[in-house]
């Protein structure tokens, strides 16, 4: 895979395939290089960011502006797979690096382009991340505090489920050439990513053409049994199951049998008493006390961890999705996990430019070639 991409879906997805095997290059900006270098918290000479979404990768810095640069590109795509990128659209074709002229010298790549909001519509040419596309898609709308704010979601809905969404595609995309012998072309929007991510809360936009209220939402709080509720030392704790079983399993318990046909009730107002309740028992004890209680109990429960606590597990440890590398640096494990031919990490984080020279000699450029290029400032090797 040859990746033009930056800070998390691109990358994202790039290190999946790396993790199980891909030989992935990095395509680099020389003077830059990729933000998310420098985003956030270091350890071991790299910022934690970066390191879990490039592991793995090898990093070529080529100015893809200059003729010579785009030369190089294009060789390289020559023998590739899968040709990533993240550009706006109409990009790569300003830079003479889009489908049309990498299908023409190499028919057999699965070229995948993602952005905010895809390569045709309205909103084709607009400037978004994850939170701009959340809000035209409605998305954001649906998650709001008690005053009927939208909330920031902590995880990026469309940056993640556009990388998972390319992914597949491509997958499927490399499957079709086992028969077919070329590649294709992947037009991968965000925006429509996060759409089709909605049959659960659609049904009143479908069935009676009005925009659903959030507080009446069964996953957006309405449900009394699918939602966090605040316990006496400020912690807070989770029902996440509103099947009558577990209704009906909590209330007995507590001695409120009384208070099970509320369960069969529709979310929203309707559970307001259910709800009232709920919040009066749970304010009684401690987060560990309820965590006491539950053991042992058939109701969907859990305690609200942060991240330290939850990274801090037993039972991510037990899935290696938390892991060290010999030098201690951390790692967020492989969750695609095969049994006959398992993922396995590769912990190196390339420095900027750090595999350009070899990839130039890769593709037959010679040692005076490379080192023209450097000169001239159209790679950049590591220092």
């Amino acid at each position: 895979m040859r990746g033009i991409s930056r800070v998390l879906p691109g990358p994202h997805l790039a290190m999946m395939m790396a993790d199980h095997g891909a030989d992935v290059i990095k395509i680099e900006d020389p003077k830059s290089g990729d933000p998310a270098r420098v985003i956030g918290p270091a350890e071991g000479g790299h910022t934690v960011y970066f390191r879990n979404a490039n592991r793995g990768k090898r990093s070529f810095a080529v100015d893809l502006k200059s003729e010579a640069g785009r030369g190089a590109f294009m060789r390289l795509a020559e023998s590739a797979d899968v040709i990533l990128e993240t550009f706006r659209p109409g990009v790569v074709e300003r830079l003479g690096i889009g489908y049309e002229a990498v299908c023409a010298r190499a028919p057999q790549v699965v070229y995948a382009s993602i952005s905010a909001f895809g390569q045709s519509g309205p909103y084709r040419d607009r400037p978004a991340h994850d939170l701009s596309v959340n809000a035209l898609a409605g998305v954001a709308s649906l998650s709001v505090d008690a005053d009927g704010k939208p909330a920031m979601a902590c995880l990026p809905p469309s940056d993640m489920g556009g990388s998972l969404m390319a992914l597949a595609g491509i997958l499927m995309a490399l499957l079709r050439r086992q028969t077919t012998g070329r590649g294709d072309c992947l037009d991968l929007s965000m925006f429509d990513t996060v759409v089709s991510w909605t049959p659960h809360v659609a049904g009143r936009v479908f069935a009676e053409g009005c925009a659903p209220d959030p507080s009446s939402q069964r996953t957006q709080g309405g449900a009394a049994f699918y939602r966090p509720y605040r316990t006496r030392d400020g912690r807070y704790i989770t029902l996440g199951g509103g099947e009558m079983k577990f209704v009906e399993g909590f209330l007995e318990a507590v001695g409120r049998p009384d208070l099970i046909p509320l369960g069969r009730e529709p979310a929203g107002p309707a559970q307001a008493p259910l709800h009232a309740f709920l919040e009066e028992t749970f304010a009684r004890r401690t987060r560990a006390e309820w965590v006491d209680w539950f053991a042992g109990r058939d109701i969907c429960f859990a305690p609200v961890l942060d991240l330290k606590e939850a990274f801090d597990d037993p039972h991510l440890a037990a899935r290696d999705m938390v892991m060290r590398d010999g030098d201690g640096a951390s790692h967020l494990g492989i969750p695609i996990k095969f049994r006959e031919e398992p993922g396995q990490i590769d912990p190196a984080v390339p420095a900027l430019g750090q595999h350009s020279t070899a990839i130039l000699r890769e593709i037959g450029y010679d040692e005076a070639e490379c080192a023209a290029l450097a000169r001239e400032g159209v790679i950049r090797q590591a220092e």
